[in-house]
Formats: structure tokens, C-alpha cells, sequence
């Protein structure tokens, strides 16, 4: 339990709990260690607190971020362990199913990346990559200073 009027900040108590965690082997070299999504969801926190929580563990020597990826348990040499998607993949993944569904319509342009930068609570980076990843599987184009648009259903990938 968090002591949010105590003398030690929010976001090292946060730390600490999570450097248990790996010194307990629940979190291992390559793991990743919750996003800032879940540390906001799991311990009530703010975005910046979850954001120093991350920093206050790079400074410790626990972990290492990759943009777009996450925050992975010990240095960059240490091979990750992906559980789950990375964040892109399942931003792009999202809008593909929509696109599937109809919710989004050939021409029409997808939402903006302000747009799915708070939706998904995300770096500019992230949506980024999911877009490119869009395109390169032919699911949206993209017109130089107009937007990114759903392809024409022919073009769509099969399967």
C-alpha cells in the first residue's frame, strides 16, 4: 500500500516495490515491467509518476527502455521477453478490426495521431510505428500533408 502523505515520494515507493520484484525473481532479465498504462491502472498514479518510476529504475541500473517497445528488466543486452504484442502491433492491430468491421471505411481517413495518441494513452513514436505498419500490410495510405486513409477494399491483405 502506497503512503501517499509520507515523506517518500509516490513514484520511488512505486520503484522500490517493483525492484522487490525483480530481486524476488518474480521479474527477470528481459521481462518487461508494467507500462505506464498499468502502473497508472495497478496503483492509481498519475502519467508523470508512472513516468518517473520508469526513470527511477534506468538510474538504478534495473531496467532499459526501448521506444515503442517498453521498459525491459536489466541492460539492452539482455534478449526481451515479449508476453504480449508490442504496444504498436496492438495499436495497429485495433484499427485493422476496424477497418475489418466497417467502423472504418475505405477513402475515410483513420483517426489522427492526437487522436490515438490519447486513446491509447501512447508516445507520437508508437502511433507512428503503428501507422507504418499499417501501410506496409496495405491496410491504409497515406497523402503527404492530408492524412492517413483506409485503402480500397481490393487492396486489403488476404487472409
Amino acid at each position: 500500500m502506497l503512503d501517499r502523505e509520507g515523506p517518500i515520494p509516490v513514484y520511488k515507493q512505486v520503484a522500490e516495490i517493483i525492484r522487490r520484484r525483480i530481486d524476488h525473481g518474480e521479474l527477470k532479465a528481459g521481462d518487461a515491467v508494467p507500462s505506464e498504462v498499468e502502473l497508472e491502472a495497478e496503483y492509481g498514479i498519475a502519467r508523470m509518476t508512472a513516468r518517473r518510476v520508469a526513470r527511477e529504475l534506468r538510474e538504478l541500473g534495473l531496467v532499459h527502455t526501448i521506444q515503442g517497445e517498453g521498459t525491459f528488466v536489466g541492460d539492452d543486452t539482455a534478449p526481451r521477453n515479449h508476453r504480449r504484442p508490442l504496444l504498436y502491433q496492438q495499436i495497429a492491430e485495433e484499427i485493422t478490426e476496424r477497418i475489418r468491421r466497417e467502423e472504418l471505411s475505405p477513402n475515410r481517413p483513420i483517426p489522427s495521431e492526437k487522436a490515438l495518441m490519447r486513446q491509447h494513452s501512447v508516445a507520437k513514436a508508437t502511433v507512428r510505428q503503428a501507422v507504418a505498419l499499417l501501410r506496409e500490410r496495405k491496410w491504409v495510405f497515406t497523402v503527404p500533408y492530408r492524412g492517413t486513409y483506409v485503402s480500397p477494399r481490393e487492396d486489403w491483405p488476404q487472409g
